[in-house]
């Protein structure tokens, strides 16, 4: 059974500096911790080097920010 801090089959592991990223482990995607949805490496442009966190999209980012959920 996986656990919640399982990556799934895919999924890399990031360290989110300012202004870069340090892959951990090799995959093809990050986990929006907003949304849930799946980023591809490629289009990653937003996180949070505070939480280490990535986000789909600027509202995403910009809604966390705000509400802290």
């Amino acid at each position: 059974m996986l656990k919640k801090t399982d990556p799934l089959p895919g999924e890399a592991r990031m360290r989110y500096l300012d202004g870069d990223l340090k892959l951990i482990s090799h995959g093809d995607f990050v986990i929006c911790a907003v949304t849930g949805r799946k980023i591809p490496l490629g289009a990653l442009r937003y996180w949070s080097v505070d939480l280490q966190e990535a986000y789909v999209d600027a509202s995403a980012a910009a809604s966390r920010m705000v509400t802290g959920t």
